[in-house]
């Protein structure tokens, strides 16, 4: 059993916005896999399903990014699910657009979500890090996550999506190197 989550903000006009990468992971996992309908739960949107065999939970917090771990504890307690089968997609201002990382437990480098998360949770957790690339001057830091992706990036990905749906059977086996160096090369 694993919980996949998907971090971003659950306003209308933050749909499109980089900060919510992995809401849109989710919604696209949904479609592929034909998991069930999303429903309102533990502060979320919860579907579930299985996925190569494996019984999957698959969440969007409603509690916006920075209290993402409120949603993630009260689902895993309910569920008892091990916080080392929780997998989390984000957005990553440090790694270049469209570029994939994937790691187990660590560091937040600074996201509140994953902060939030780290909180509640722990650290024993995998993170599926989405390259948005970083602005050039620290200033424009909020703006950045906050704004939508352009038509070039919102084609760029599609394409990131449908290489990390195409691997999840790497990311269900916890290949994490693995599933990160076959979505980038795709």
């Amino acid at each position: 059993m694993l919980l996949f989550v998907g971090l971003g903000n659950p306003t209308p006009n933050s749909e499109n916005n980089r900060h919510n990468i992995g809401f849109k992971l989710i919604d696209a996992l949904n479609r592929k896999f034909g998991l069930s309908k999303q429903k309102p739960k533990f502060k979320g949107l919860l579907t579930t399903g299985n996925i190569e065999g494996e019984k999957i939970y698959a969440i969007k917090p409603l509690t916006f990014m920075n209290n993402s771990g409120i949603c993630i504890r009260e689902l895993i307690e309910y569920f008892k699910i091990d916080a080392e089968n929780v997998i989390v997609f984000h957005d990553d201002l440090d790694i270049e657009f469209g570029k994939v990382k994937a790691k187990f437990a660590g560091s937040s480098a600074g996201h509140n979500g994953i902060e939030s998360i780290d909180k509640f949770i722990g650290k024993d957790y995998s993170r599926v890090r989405i390259g948005i690339g970083r602005p050039k001057t620290k200033a424009d830091v909020s703006d950045h996550v906050l704004k939508d992706f352009d038509e070039d990036e919102m084609i760029q990905l599609e394409k990131i999506t449908n290489n990390i749906i195409s691997s999840i059977s790497l990311l269900i086996e916890k290949k994490l190197d693995l599933f990160a160096s076959t979505v980038n090369n795709k």
